[in-house]
């Protein structure tokens, strides 16, 4: 069968786990990037800047292209994609399996090298990163 792996992320904690025989979760790592679980005053130092408007004589508040929120997240989900090639490479995973809050994971999607993307067997778009490992394997299926 392999050596599988099971991430359960989302955008602030992944927690990596082993199958073992198939059957139990063990977990190998937990994680955690404390700064996405800020809020977006504490993320930034500044106010935004203020612009006049292309017409007329009012003034408005110029706005980020990413929140600072977001940002984090993405960086995130970029040191988790690291991690998990990074064992791929050391033959310590075959098969991947992800557990992730939907919008963590498609940037983790965004971040898989091609060679990482083809050792995913199954995606489940929610957030068990909380959840104990017993209700974790409830989720997936027997076999992966």
């Amino acid at each position: 069968m392999g050596k599988t792996w099971v991430v359960v992320a989302a955008s602030s904690r992944a927690r990596i786990f082993s199958l073992e025989g198939g059957e139990a979760l063990k977990e190998l790592e937990d994680l955690t990037k404390p700064s996405a679980r800020q809020h977006e005053t504490d993320l930034t130092s500044d106010l935004p800047g203020r612009s006049f408007d292309s017409a007329g004589a009012g003034r408005h508040a110029m706005e980020e292209p990413t929140s600072p929120k977001h940002r984090e997240a993405i960086e995130f989900s970029r040191e988790v994609a690291a991690r998990l090639d990074q064992a791929r490479t050391r033959n310590e995973l075959e098969r991947l399996a992800i557990v992730a809050a939907p919008a963590f994971l498609g940037l983790l999607r965004q971040h898989f090298t091609p060679e990482l993307a083809k050792a995913v067997v199954l995606e489940i778009d929610k957030d068990l990163s909380r959840a104990d490992s017993t209700e974790i394997r409830d989720h997936l299926p027997k076999r992966i």
